[in-house]
């Protein structure tokens, strides 16, 4: 029996959780940390805010909101995997953090109130998701009006040749690079698999706005690589 997307990429993430982060920096070159640290500086996040990291996995993004936000502020990560989930909270511990919350969720259907938060951030986590605009909506749901919602994300290069160099990377390489690094070669295909298929920027500004966000902008990253994503509530 097949099993369906929300299934497989449990199952993924319940068994790289060990390697996640290590793997993430070998497959970007480490310039996933530059792209957030650019994307955090767009953000300008505000001392006492409140926010909600979706997809949150080993909860990098979730503690440099925390520490943006200040010991006033509240960070809530939530994410599927309780193995990632594990790693985040080990991480949380280690930096005293009390402000930061991880919650065991389904970014499908995010188990808080309307006008919650006054960010909610996805990082390298909707193209993981079954129903990529149910989410966005999800988190539009959960902003504050006002209150703005960023992905950072795989994307599609346009470039000729960056772009075929990009896909052969993806599919070739990076999937014999977690083997070699994690054994786990068919988990790191679904990761390829994923980006590969995940819309390009445009397309994904227009879910944005399907989803009901206003003035939405996007940048992308190491020639298209990557995008940040950014609408208003």
């Amino acid at each position: 029996m097949q099993q369906s997307k929300e299934e497989r990429v449990h199952s993924v993430f319940e068994k790289i959780y060990g390697s996640y982060d290590k793997m993430n920096s070998v497959i970007s070159f480490q310039q996933h940390l530059r792209w957030r640290k650019d994307t955090m500086k767009k953000m300008n996040v505000q001392k006492g805010s409140k926010a909600l990291d979706v997809c949150c996995g080993t909860a990098d993004w979730s503690i440099a909101l925390a520490e943006a936000v200040g010991e006033s502020g509240k960070v809530v990560g939530l994410d599927f995997s309780k193995n990632m989930l594990k790693i985040g909270e080990e991480k949380i511990k280690d930096r005293k953090l009390k402000q930061v919350e991880l919650v065991h969720g389904n970014a499908m259907e995010l188990p808080f109130a309307d006008n919650s938060f006054d960010y909610v951030t996805i990082g390298f986590g909707l193209r993981n998701v079954p129903d990529y605009l149910q989410v966005l909506k999800e988190m539009h749901r959960v902003a504050k009006p006002g209150g703005i919602a960023v992905c950072l994300e795989t994307s599609q290069p346009t470039l000729f040749g960056y772009k075929q160099a990009y896909y052969f990377y993806f599919r070739f390489i990076m999937p014999m690079v977690g083997k070699l690094f994690a054994k786990s070669f068919n988990e790191y295909s679904w990761l390829q698999e994923s980006a590969r298929d995940f819309p390009g920027m445009k397309e994904l500004a227009g879910m944005f706005e399907e989803a009901g966000f206003k003035n939405v902008t996007f940048k992308p990253y190491s020639g298209g690589v990557a995008a940040v994503h950014i609408g208003t509530k």
